[in-house]
């Protein structure tokens, strides 16, 4: 059964809105929520970056069933792994066994914050590696020690351990990632719809997806009653989308994200991200996600302003559209 999920855009709104978002699109059906893990927005027209952790820390209190997840956190840089593994124990506990960790190899827009620049992408990989080591030991709940390349960790313990453990998903873009972080992660993390990633996976990681293993993917939609609205929102929060994840991981600020993008039209925009009211318009657009065998698809609604229509109003709709379209099992 694919589930469908809900995304907390720490981008586009503030701490009690993001909470109040996650209360009511657990009512309205969904069975995940993911949240952005950001220090800064892709653009100031977003004007949003609370800390993710503290506000996934109040919508584990405040709902009960729907699953909570980062999408994603980097543990290398802003957050040492030690620090990474004791909060999403405490998460864990506090979401009773429902949260995921989602982890990546991160983007310069927020990492370069700490003053340590930004390391090229084959460092930034083997970071990522050693952290997860770094973070599955801790999750023993035994005293740790640790000498690595990028880091040390000197006789530290997880008092508060969760009985469940934490799952981790990695973010992965190909069969090099795949084959480097398959065997290390419980769970895939990817924003392309591509069956081939999917296949890769289950040759590679030694766990099959739809058979413990999950793939966890990701779309933009703008629903809005008025179709030029919804292009018009959409470009001007996220023309960002357009550049793709090798230029968006390298670009440091929002200012940089704007001028990278100054040239990206509205038509740009509406060609990859289906906008305005059609619901059936919707269903097709995140219909190649799970036709590639994802089990796990998050909505990212644009707009900070425009989600409790959604949410209330289109939603539960929106859900039994997707879940009479998608495979039952």
């Amino acid at each position: 059964m694919t589930r469908f999920g809900y995304t907390l855009m720490t981008e586009q709104s503030g701490p009690k809105e993001l909470v109040e978002y996650a209360v009511r699109a657990e009512e309205a059906g969904f069975d995940l929520l993911v949240s952005s893990d950001h220090f800064s927005p892709w653009l100031t027209e977003q004007g949003h970056a609370p800390y993710a952790w503290t506000v996934l820390g109040a919508v584990a209190h405040a709902t009960s069933r729907v699953e909570l997840a980062t999408y994603i956190t980097c543990p290398t840089m802003r957050y040492h792994p030690a620090v990474v593994a004791q909060k999403a124990a405490t998460l864990q506990i506090l979401a009773d066994g429902r949260f995921i960790l989602g982890l990546g190899a991160g983007e310069n827009l927020n990492e370069h914050v700490i003053g340590q620049g930004w390391p090229p992408v084959a460092q930034r990989q083997d970071m990522l590696a050693e952290a997860v080591e770094v973070i599955r030991a801790l999750h023993t709940g035994e005293l740790t020690t640790y000498r690595g390349e990028y880091f040390d960790v000197d006789s530290a313990r997880i008092w508060d351990v969760p009985e469940q453990g934490v799952d981790i998903g990695v973010a992965v873009s190909g069969r090099a990632g795949i084959e480097r972080f398959g065997p290390l992660a419980d769970h895939l993390i990817s924003t392309e719809p591509e069956a081939e990633l999917i296949g890769q996976w289950n040759e590679l990681a030694g766990s099959t997806i739809g058979s413990g293993a999950r793939a966890i993917g990701q779309i933009p939609i703008c629903w809005d009653p008025s179709k030029e609205a919804a292009v018009t929102r959409a470009h001007e929060q996220f023309r960002w989308f357009a550049g793709g994840w090798k230029v968006n991981a390298d670009l440091p600020t929002p200012m940089g994200f704007s001028g990278a993008t100054q040239f990206v039209r509205e038509e740009d925009v509406e060609a990859s991200i289906p906008c305005g009211p059609d619901l059936d318009h919707i269903v097709e657009s995140v219909q190649p996600f799970w036709e590639a065998g994802y089990t796990d698809i998050a909505l990212v609604q644009i707009g900070g302003d425009h989600q409790t229509a959604f949410l209330d109003e289109v939603a539960p709709e929106l859900l039994e559209k997707l879940r009479a379209a998608a495979p039952s099992s």
